[in-house]
């Protein structure tokens, strides 16, 4: 019988070991699942408070990547999936210290409506200037990988990037698009340019051979009671006696003749037939470290961020008082801390009751590392200083809640996609050996899921074949 050994009891793990749970009911192989925490489901976490449904975690994933839908569905979770209150949606940009509506037509930074765009404030007539060009002379397509930043200056200068490209990524990935790679980042935008040049040119031409009369799907989609929902109910559909908790795993290596592994967790050896390795990348390193130093070097070079969520509940008059739409981000350049916050109510109103306002607000990077050391009374009072600078919101929250997450977010850094092919040929040097986690080709739920499924297939791909 084949025994796979999981590394990492996150979505990405729990996501490969229900994908092998059939082959392990049908007696064909057999799989450990370690997790060095009490907990599974990672960064899945959810609290309710107050009648509050309150997210330590992702809120939601983007619904336009399958996988995440995909796996609720087969754990019975259709009737749960619900969709973001698109009909409200609208996001704000703080420029010069108010407020100001992303236009109608904006595909994260290309437009595909002219009138909006042109009357909208959050542009300058220069930026503005800059897109008509775009349309009708565009910059020649890098030959290289480069930043988000480099990339979009390109096209639209300097102030697309400070004010939408930078807040945007800053949301998504808690990184800067100075520093992220435009290729493993924004792989879409990347294809644009090299086969229309022109990205407004590229999205108008996507938009005219859209369905005319299709309903849009939500943009994002979450479960009635929270994310950790989906943890919840896939856990009981694997078996327990397979999933240790609390146990870390020190090492793994091959055995002498390349075809079993061993995994060292504290007072024992354990052998395996293959192994998932589902860790973010820095732990990915760590127990790779005497197996292959190589790869292990290579995976220590992923850099990651941290982020740090608080959420805070107020009454209705907040709830009557604050702008409707989705809530807000944060250029760097207007000084503050805070680089988003959600307004949770409007964006989930299952989330909240309705004389209740709940907000989400977000630090992350280099804003959150140096908040890090701050107690969660502090944090509270620097998000409420600022709330009151943005929003004018001077209430007591009902409640406050901190969540800290450390190195969680992984950076795909310029010249990511070159890296991935260094680290799979170092891994295809390891047989029976595969990744998965957000370090690789997805931050996102839907991305961890995938990663973990493929993780499983390969493996199980590879056992077909030497059967």
């Amino acid at each position: 019988m084949t025994r796979i050994a999981i590394i990492g009891g996150g979505i990405s793990g729990l996501a490969a070991a229900f994908a092998l749970e059939p082959h392990r009911l049908s007696g064909t192989l057999d799989y450990t699942l370690y997790e060095a925490s009490p907990h599974l489901g990672g960064v899945l976490r959810t609290e309710r408070i107050q009648d509050c449904i309150v997210e330590a975690g992702p809120d939601s994933f983007i619904t336009e990547k399958p996988w995440a839908s995909e796996l609720c569905r087969a754990l019975g979770l259709t009737d749960q999936l619900i969709g973001s209150n698109d009909a409200a949606r609208k996001t704000y940009i703080l420029v010069d210290g108010r407020l100001v509506p992303m236009p109608d037509g904006l595909m994260f930074m290309v437009p595909t409506k002219i009138l909006p765009t042109a009357f909208s404030p959050l542009f300058s007539w220069t930026t503005k200037l800059r897109m008509a060009r775009e349309l009708l002379h565009p910059p020649q397509p890098a030959s290289a990988d480069e930043s988000v930043a480099s990339f979009v200056e390109r096209h639209y200068g300097a102030e697309m990037v400070d004010r939408l490209a930078d807040p945007l990524l800053s949301g998504i990935y808690g990184g800067e698009a100075a520093s992220l790679s435009v290729r493993a980042v924004l792989p879409r935008f990347a294809e644009m340019e090299r086969t229309r040049r022109s990205l407004g040119r590229a999205m108008l031409a996507a938009k005219k051979k859209s369905p005319v009369h299709a309903a849009a799907p939500p943009l994002f989609t979450s479960l009635k009671n929270g994310m950790q929902q989906l943890v919840e109910t896939v856990v009981p559909k694997l078996n327990p006696l397979s999933l240790l908790t609390n146990t870390p795993v020190q090492s793994i290596h091959p055995e002498a003749n390349n075809k079993r592994w061993q995994v060292a967790v504290p007072s024992r050896t354990d052998h395996f037939d293959s192994i998932i390795l589902a860790l973010p990348a820095p732990a990915a390193a760590s127990v790779l470290s005497i197996a292959s130093p190589e790869l292990s070097g290579e995976l220590a070079s992923i850099p990651y961020g941290s982020s740090i969520t608080v959420a805070l509940a107020y009454g209705h008059k907040v709830r009557h008082s604050l702008p409707p739409g989705f809530g807000f981000l944060v250029p760097r350049s207007e000084g503050k801390r805070l680089l988003a916050a959600t307004f949770v109510h409007n964006k989930f109103p299952h989330r909240a009751p309705e004389n209740l306002a709940l907000l989400r607000c977000f630090f992350a990077g280099s804003n959150a590392e140096n908040l890090w050391q701050l107690s969660d009374d502090a944090l509270v009072a620097t998000v409420r200083n600022e709330l009151q600078q943005i929003l004018g919101l001077r209430a007591t929250p009902l409640f406050a809640r901190v969540y800290k997450w450390k190195s969680a977010m992984a950076q795909y850094g310029v010249g990511h996609l070159e890296r991935l092919d260094r680290i799979d040929r170092l891994r295809r040097q390891l047989p029976g050996l595969a990744l998965a986690g957000n370090a690789y080709r997805g931050i996102g739920v839907p991305d961890c899921i995938r990663s973990g499924q493929d993780a499983a297939q390969q493996l199980l791909s590879l056992s077909a074949g030497s059967a």
